[in-house]
């Protein structure tokens, strides 16, 4: 059996790729290495977006782990132009899996390109693991594990934000774990 924690990264100060958290973000952070403090994680792989690196900085620095950073776990592009209807946009993607904008990427390719994590973890003799990205990625992710999870559960995402997922074989599980904090 694998055990991969899914994390969305804690609040920041923006979209762009070397966007810092906030003050509450790096206090989430050091939440989310209390919370993991009694769990077992063998390896971080992480967005190398700057606000996932720093979301799991403190529970490496724990652990004793390094991050591995990986860019395919980096936030999918909806389109290269900002939209005016960006949200409705978005909502269409998820129930229509081709749907491609202009200098985006489509959610199945978004999905696939994720999953490829996913399967060399379950290919490695690694039996925990923890994966920081980002809300949309994340989303596509539990998708493919529950093709009903969508739109309205990305809406309601937290910052930050954890899953389990267990695979046993061909079984998997997932729940989230991380506790509403109003």
């Amino acid at each position: 059996m694998k055990t991969i924690y899914l994390v969305r990264h804690c609040s920041a100060e923006g979209q762009a790729p070397d966007a810092r958290l906030t003050e509450k973000g790096r206090a989430q952070a050091e939440q989310l290495a209390d919370f993991f403090a009694g769990i077992d994680i063998e390896q971080i792989i992480s967005s190398p977006f700057l606000r996932a690196m720093q979301s799991v900085e403190p529970l490496a620095a724990r652990k004793g782990i390094s991050i591995q950073s990986d860019p395919r776990l980096v936030e999918r592009v909806l389109a290269e132009e900002d939209l005016p209807d960006w949200m409705e946009r978005l909502e269409e993607s998820f129930s229509d899996m081709e749907l491609c904008l202009p200098g985006g990427e489509s959610s199945r390719t978004a999905m696939e390109r994720v999953i490829g994590i996913v399967h060399e973890i379950l290919s490695s003799d690694i039996s925990t693991s923890l994966i920081v990205t980002h809300g949309c990625l994340l989303t596509l992710l539990l998708k493919h594990f529950h093709p009903d999870f969508g739109f309205q559960d990305w809406q309601h995402l937290t910052n930050p934000d954890v899953f389990s997922l267990q695979i046993d074989g061909s079984q998997a599980t997932v729940k989230r774990i991380w506790p509403s904090v109003p």
